[in-house]
């Protein structure tokens, strides 16, 4: 037998039990966050893929709310950083500072120590301060002083930002932007779920009242699990084409990196785990890409139309062939 075919796979079961678990979160934070399946259940596999979350949207809609309710659902410990224009790299990361007590320099953690960090409102602050990210998001460690420190385990961080055109905001950069698993988006809610949650927070939030149902260690586990979910060689293969096909794009100017195919292909694990697969299909593939690609494309500004990082992602699944069975293991 091949190394493909002994590795240690979740089989069905083990599979299902995983897809209970996260789905014990989903409905949690759907007691907040009324008429939001899609986006909720999304949010949910960027947790399960181990990856940061962006939520982009006008303001109002629920952003902050939503990466409450689901810090709250996963329990450990949750800081939050409100990202404004006079906000330091040292405001995130922490400093170093002189204890003249014991006569020695100190480290101070800053509130990017934490199991779930809400960067609220990003793109509020320079470019400048949101690069202090960049290491805690990529590394899992902080660096001060020329001393490395390492974050809590698991290391989340959900980011909101308003849309660009908002005035007051600044682009994230784009080595920023494919730190990111995916971005999503709430919208307004329908007339029927506005008037229902005007009526279920007329009292108190529901957000007061939501309990944990996991501990941020039975949380690092399930990430462990997720990975364990079989990809077989001829859909991996699948996922990189298309990968590889935005790096070719004419329309696109910066395709995807290989850190954005390791994204896609733990996203579209994490979907399998919440179908009750033990297995990835195309279709999870083709589920995730738009979510977790589309942040990172630079198209060309020279192309007619200027069109959207979207629309040229189903472009290029419409392309990109895709493979036929085998995809579960023998």
């Amino acid at each position: 037998m091949t190394q493909e075919t002994t590795a240690p796979w979740l089989s069905e079961a083990e599979a299902q039990a995983v897809a209970e678990q996260a789905r014990q979160i989903i409905r949690a934070v759907e007691q907040v966050i009324l008429g939001k399946s899609e986006t909720v259940r999304l949010m949910v596999i960027g947790l399960l893929s181990g990856g940061h979350l962006l939520i982009e949207d006008i303001p109002g809609v629920g952003k902050t709310t939503l990466a409450r309710a689901i810090a709250k659902a996963i329990g450990g410990q949750f800081r939050r950083i409100q990202f404004t224009p006079d906000l330091l790299p040292t405001d995130v990361t922490g400093s170093v500072i002189y204890n003249q007590a014991r006569g020695a320099f100190e480290f101070h953690p800053g509130p990017i120590f934490a199991n779930i960090v809400l960067a609220d409102e990003i793109n509020r602050a320079t470019p400048k301060t949101q690069s202090a990210l960049l290491e805690a998001m990529e590394e899992r460690t902080v660096s001060v002083e020329g001393e490395s420190h390492p974050l809590p385990q698991p290391f989340l961080v959900i980011a909101t930002q308003n849309n660009i055109e908002m005035v007051g905001t600044y682009p994230l950069p784009e080595a920023q932007m494919d730190r990111f698993f995916a971005r999503v988006a709430l919208g307004y809610p329908s007339p029927e779920v506005e008037a229902q949650i005007l009526k279920t927070r007329q009292l108190d939030s529901p957000l007061n009242q939501l309990e944990p149902v996991l501990t941020p260690e039975h949380l690092v586990m399930l990430q462990h699990q997720t990975r364990r979910v079989y990809i077989s060689p001829g859909v991996r293969r699948y996922l990189v084409d298309i990968v590889n096909a935005t790096r070719r794009h004419p329309k696109i100017m910066l395709g995807g990196s290989p850190r954005a195919s390791l994204a896609l292909m733990l996203g579209a694990q994490a979907h399998a785990l919440l179908a009750d697969r033990y297995y990835v299909t195309p279709d999870d593939v083709q589920q995730m890409a738009i979510p977790v690609l589309a942040h990172r494309l630079m198209l060309r500004t020279d192309t007619v139309g200027i069109p959207q990082a979207e629309a040229v992602i189903r472009e290029i699944l419409n392309q990109v062939p895709v493979p036929i069975g085998g995809e579960a293991p023998a």
